[in-house]
């Protein structure tokens, strides 16, 4: 029999309370169980010493026995210096998903074609203007590029929309 070190909800509705309880793996969340060794009640302060009481006697007898406890309920061990829990890491948690990097990427091909087009009308300009007139020309290109790329696209959607709404006649 596998047994498993776990909380059992109590309480209404909105307002859980849990027991820590030792219970076969394969019994209902709330069902049978074989002992209750403490209790749990989130709504109070996480100070509050009446948040989390553990027998931790019992606790350490059965995890001798063999009762493996759940993720929550090694946590409340591990602060009530039953059992050593190990601090988990997942390197991954923090990294963005396959479409917001595929966003990501687009939004660089669009902000470096905006870059080139820039360059290429301030080098447009450049031979026909003296040292400062040439970097203030770059300079206000590089100002209108990025001032007019989302006008661009908003110009490019407009016209594609126009292309594909037939005109009403009158």
């Amino acid at each position: 029999m596998a047994l498993s070190m776990r909380l059992s909800r109590g309480g209404s509705k909105k307002r859980p309370y849990y027991r820590i309880v030792i219970a076969d793996a394969r019994s209902p969340r709330d069902g049978r169980f074989i002992e209750k060794i403490g209790t749990y009640n989130p709504l109070l302060a996480k100070d509050s010493p009446e948040r989390v009481k553990l027998d931790a006697d019992r606790a350490k007898h059965w995890l001798s026995v063999g009762a493996q406890p759940t993720d929550r309920v090694a946590r409340f061990l591990d602060v009530a210096g039953v059992k050593e829990r190990a601090a988990r890491n997942n390197p991954n948690k923090g990294k963005p998903g396959e479409k917001a990097t595929e966003r990501a990427e687009e939004r660089a091909e669009k902000l470096k074609a905006a870059e080139e087009a820039a360059a290429e009308a301030a080098a447009a300009k450049a031979p026909a203007a003296d040292s400062n007139e040439e970097a203030e020309a770059v300079m206000a290109a590089e100002v209108e590029a990025a001032t007019e790329a989302p006008t661009a696209e908003a110009e490019a959607v407009a016209e594609a929309t126009a292309e594909e709404t037939p005109a009403v006649e009158g």
